[in-house]
């Protein structure tokens, strides 16, 4: 290769690579599998190697990895969380221990588990928890103290009153928890996490410390950053002070010298990997000796004192033997498929999503289908080609009815969904239901999911209506609900009465219509009468809607059973009027913005409040319509598809200027 065709091969590479960075450590949503990711990284570096003279400073190779979010205040970290080289073979890690021994002589490490979850650091003064951050990138993390403080496993307090310390350890959800998490998801109609890091670093993100609680994170310690009033000579001496301490530390590790012996432990931790109750990805070596570390020193990105073997993903050949269909909360059909059992990194695979009918089309997945299955992130099944398809096979077609209901389906123009459009669906109630009570919709207090599912189980509620017929005899007489509970729960249903109708709108679950196209639409039309005598192409004039989100609300109210509804709703006395207030000012009156990257000083949120209360409006992407594109830190495709449509990008700063003194 020529150095020209490098050029442009690197370029290409950091351009992707930066881009599935961001998706992965800042979004928590990731496109691409660790193996692919590793793969775009490793020719970068072969390429870099060969044509040094290309190498830059802002080049990923040089970047620990990670961003820092201004949703939490910046810790600096006073000793680095450095990244870890990969490697992915046996000869990589020989070459590791000989450069090793080149430089440092004789040396015995210490093997360990790479856990697949978020890296943090939890500072102890007196031996009491004061502070906890995320890695970031590597140099600046976040302060997501008060969510760590919500992990049952940190402990607060030390054994003994260390004066100060620092430790490093790994968030991560265990596969019970993880599979829990999505189930709860996929009943909210939520969009899945992918892979259990992914789910643990969301979950440790959040700006409420009561979402991180429920999510059921857990630690491993593995690391002291800094000590005071003792020292520290070798990593395994460490592991067992830290363990003498109180922190969670993994049972699991193995101290060698012999390379043989190491690999060994390495093969047959990947062996019984499914067995363990936490998510690995691989295995760390790591000299012993802190001494022998600082002789080694690190690299701009790796210390020179360990290294990360990393599994591949394990697939295997199988039968697909039946697709089920099933119905979710917003009526989309997924189908489900059925395979003979397989065993993949531990554990048995019977089932599969196949997410939808282009899934399907794209691969020529069939009933009767030899495929190849792996794990995506070690957890989730998933099928990556078809081998072959039994002569007398025919393609597979969603149906075109609703398997729970009978009514007809429907697939918009440019979706991937194919879904039921009856509002009164039996198969989405649970689903409806929870969404209907939920903080954004209803917002009914103490109304969740083990709640309503106790409800719908015990006949007492087929419809949103049937909520506000509840008795207090009725609710008293279920199982761990008495007097008390009873009447606060009533309580929330008469005060959810007054919401205003946008929270009504979006409770009922319209398709493609969220909070924001909710309120857009009941200040539009003031009134569900209004809503329901509206047609479908005055209502694809509102500005931010278009043709889908039009035909979606026309179709959704002209449904009688959704009628039926809401005359039931309103005899039962809840407000169907909105109480929408005219914005303060008038600055913005009429522009519509789009928000993209990490702003200097404003949440999205505030942002947000900024624009509406000088007339404007927020939307979700980039189209003719878009005034201007408001932009900050780590912006991606909306800005530069902003560019080449030539709307103009803002800073903050120049935002700010747009507003009134």
């Amino acid at each position: 290769m020529d150095r020209e065709a490098a050029q442009r091969e690197i370029e290409k590479l950091r351009e992707e690579i930066r881009y599935h960075s961001r998706k992965y450590y800042t979004e928590d949503d990731p496109e691409i599998s660790d193996f692919a990711y590793d793969g775009l990284f490793r020719r970068l570096e072969d390429l870099e190697a060969a044509f040094p003279e290309l190498v830059t400073e802002d080049s990923p190779t040089n970047r620990i990895g990670g961003a820092v979010y201004n949703t939490f205040a910046p810790v600096v970290h006073q000793v680095p969380l450095e990244s870890l080289h990969d490697a992915f073979s046996q000869e990589e890690l020989l070459d590791f221990d000989r450069r090793v021994r080149e430089t440092a002589g004789p040396v015995e490490y210490v093997v360990e588990p790479k856990f697949d979850g978020l890296s943090v650091a939890l500072e102890y003064v007196d031996g009491v928890f004061t502070r906890g951050s995320t890695r970031g990138d590597g140099v600046t993390g976040e302060d997501v103290t008060e969510n760590l403080r919500t992990i049952q496993s940190i402990p607060k307090r030390l054994t003994e009153p260390v004066p100060f310390m620092e430790v490093r350890g790994e968030v991560f959800l265990s596969d019970g928890d993880f599979e829990k998490l999505c189930q709860r998801q996929e009943l909210l109609g939520e969009k899945l996490f992918k892979n259990p890091r992914n789910a643990a670093a969301g979950s440790l993100r959040q700006k409420d410390p009561r979402v991180t609680a429920g999510r059921g994170l857990s630690i491993f310690v593995f690391n002291v950053q800094r000590i005071q009033g003792e020292t520290l000579s070798g990593h395994e001496q460490s592991l067992k002070r830290l363990e003498a301490l109180g922190f969670p530390v993994c049972p699991i590790f193995h101290k060698a010298t012999d390379m043989e012996d190491i690999l060994r432990f390495i093969g047959d931790l990947g062996d019984r990997r499914g067995e363990l109750a936490f998510p690995i990805d691989g295995a760390v070596i790591k000299v012993d000796s802190f001494a022998q570390r600082e002789e080694l020193g690190s690299t701009a990105r790796f210390p020179r004192w360990a290294e990360a073997f990393k599994y591949p993903p394990e697939e295997k050949e199988t039968t697909l033997t039946d697709i089920e269909v099933n119905v979710g909360r917003t009526g989309v059909l997924t189908p489900t498929g059925v395979f003979e059992p397989v065993t993949l990194a531990g554990t048995t695979v019977s089932r599969a999503t196949l997410h939808n009918q282009d899934f399907i089309a794209e691969k020529d997945i069939r009933i009767g289908s030899r495929v190849i299955m792996r794990k995506a992130g070690e957890i989730i099944p998933e099928v990556v080609s078809v081998v072959e398809n039994p002569p007398e096979s025919v393609p597979f077609l969603l149906p075109d009815r609703c398997p729970s209901c009978g009514e007809q389906v429907s697939r918009e123009e440019g979706e991937a969904a194919v879904r039921c459009t009856n509002p009164q669906c039996p198969a989405q109630l649970l689903r409806n239901l929870i969404h209907f009570a939920s903080r954004d919709a209803m917002d009914i207090d103490g109304l969740g999911p083990a709640l309503l599912e106790q409800l719908v189980g015990e006949g007492l509620v087929s419809s949103p209506a049937d909520l506000y017929t509840l008795e207090a005899g009725r609710l008293e007489k279920l199982e761990r609900f008495g007097e008390k509970s009873a009447e606060n729960l009533l309580a929330a249903l008469e005060k959810s009465k007054q919401n205003d109708l946008y929270r009504l709108v979006f409770a009922l679950g319209v398709p493609h219509i969220g909070v924001k196209n909710a309120q857009v639409l009941c200040g539009r039309y003031p009134s569900m009468e209004a809503i329901l005598a509206a047609q479908e192409e005055e209502l694809s004039a509102i500005d931010g809607f278009g043709e889908v989100k039009a035909r979606a609300v026309a179709e959704f109210f002209s449904h009688g059973s959704t009628r039926d509804l809401l005359a039931r709703l309103e005899s039962l006395g809840l407000n169907l009027k909105s109480q929408a207030q005219a914005p303060a000012g008038n600055a913005l009156a009429g522009q519509a913005f789009v928000l993209t990257g990490t702003l200097p000083t404003l949440s999205r949120k505030e942002a947000s409040a900024l624009i509406e209360r000088e007339g404007g409006r927020v939307t979700g992407s980039v189209s003719k319509k878009t005034s201007f594109v408001l932009a900050g830190e780590e912006a991606g495709s909306k800005l530069e598809k902003a560019l080449a449509m030539g709307i103009p990008v803002l800073s903050e700063e120049e935002f700010l200027k747009m507003l009134p003194t």
